[in-house]
């Protein structure tokens, strides 16, 4: 079982280096997690089996920055191991909306499959340095809602960047 953060990666770079084409380079790897804000898990676990079936729903995913696109696969939900290659978008169109970058839990949604309703994926501060690196290269399009690294003081984190 992976703990660490840079057993992780690797895992995901070997796992994804094997249907890769020549010369991909893999930059940036961010765990994340579904489902509703992991703050409420305080709320959920004070409730008899609530908790336990929150957990359940909840789906865990690698997003991972190469060169060319942006890769999200699934997370094993008791060993981190990466697993199958759930989609590929380029970067210039990954469908990523609502980015919050928060002190401890960030969060965004992105729609996984074309036409469905986006998915809120949750990422913990652990992954803060990935997270600054995939968001650099989200499209502009993107809609911030929380500070983003670099963004002059003042500024209404709402407005389109």
């Amino acid at each position: 079982m992976a703990i660490r953060r840079a057993k992780m990666k690797a895992q995901v770079i070997e796992k994804l280096s094997q249907a890769a084409p020549p010369g991909e380079t893999f930059i940036a790897c961010v765990h994340t997690e579904t489902g509703p804000s992991p703050w409420l898990n305080a709320i959920f676990d004070e409730i008899p089996l609530v908790g336990v079936i929150v957990a359940f729903t909840r789906k865990f995913y690698f997003l991972t920055l190469t060169n060319t696109s942006i890769v999200v696969n699934s997370a094993s939900r008791w060993t981190n191991r990466p697993g199958d290659v759930v989609a590929v978008f380029p970067r210039a169109g990954f469908p990523v909306s609502r980015i919050k970058r928060a002190s401890v839990w960030s969060s965004m949604y992105v729609e996984l499959n074309q036409g469905s309703k986006p998915v809120r994926l949750n990422v913990h501060r652990y992954w803060r340095a990935e997270l600054d690196q995939l968001i650099a290269a989200f499209p502009q399009a993107a809609v911030f809602t929380g500070t983003v690294p670099g963004q002059a003081a003042g500024q209404d984190a709402s407005k389109t960047v």
